[in-house]
């Protein structure tokens, strides 16, 4: 229920950064009047959107609000709206799999090419739009690294044991524990190199880029949200306004 009613809202409001004068606004807000953003990098089966939900209800009411929403695959679809073209090619820029000779032969015989950087570009302007207009909760989606200038923002990792998140996998995606472990390794790879690809420099290690680490299999979804409300408190100084 709490993840339905999050998401209606989101949905509605994300069309607004896709309007080309709006999103230039927001990307030329100085830097001290933008966000307040939270960002939720997570290994694969750690519950990323369960806790982002919880999250934004929590938010809203500690506020007495409903400007805080949280966003995912939203940028995908809108992405490709942005850059004319289907989902899919946004989803492989995503998944780290480079087109093939063919597809790429393909989409420029039909006019409707788009490159790997033009995707790249229209991913950052469209997580940086809604990170500076505020009140957002970005899972993945190389937030994390996209919105690392930000000073009001918040970056939380989620990890657990990855005998903890195979299982998790294994019962909400209803895999056998072999496909579950393969899907497990091969998604956080991906993850972690889509934050890698959205810095300026690779770094051996992304630890610096969070505020905070969680280990998910240590707490409920309602003590996570919690515990990411009051850091998220704590780091802005003062309990900012809804």
């Amino acid at each position: 229920m709490i993840l339905a009613a999050s998401k209606a809202l989101a949905v509605k409001k994300i069309f607004d950064y896709f309007d080309t004068r709006y999103r230039a606004e927001m990307l030329g807000r100085p830097a001290d009047q933008t966000g307040p953003v939270i960002t939720i990098s997570r290994l694969t089966g750690c519950d990323g959107r369960e806790v982002a939900a919880e999250l934004v209800a929590q938010l809203n009411l500690r506020y007495n609000t409903n400007r805080w929403k949280w966003v995912d695959k939203d940028i995908i679809y809108h992405a490709a709206h942005e850059l004319k073209t289907d989902t899919q090619r946004v989803e492989t820029y995503y998944q780290g799999l480079g087109m093939t000779d063919i597809s790429q032969m393909i989409m420029a015989f039909s006019g409707s090419f788009v490159t790997d950087n033009s995707v790249k570009k229209a991913i950052r302007e469209v997580v940086l739009s809604i990170a500076r207009d505020g009140y957002a909760i970005i899972i993945g989606r190389g937030g994390v690294a996209i919105t690392r200038d930000m000073a009001n923002a918040l970056h939380v990792r989620l990890v657990a044991p990855i005998y903890w998140r195979v299982q998790n996998v294994m019962k909400k995606k209803g895999m056998i524990i072999e496909k579950a472990e393969e899907y497990v390794l091969q998604t956080d790879e991906k993850r972690h190199r889509l934050i890698v690809d959205f810095l300026d420099k690779k770094p051996p290690c992304i630890d610096y880029l969070f505020d905070v680490t969680l280990n998910r299999s240590s707490f409920t979804l309602e003590q996570v949200s919690s515990l990411i409300l009051t850091m998220y408190e704590t780091k802005m100084g003062v309990k900012l306004q809804g």
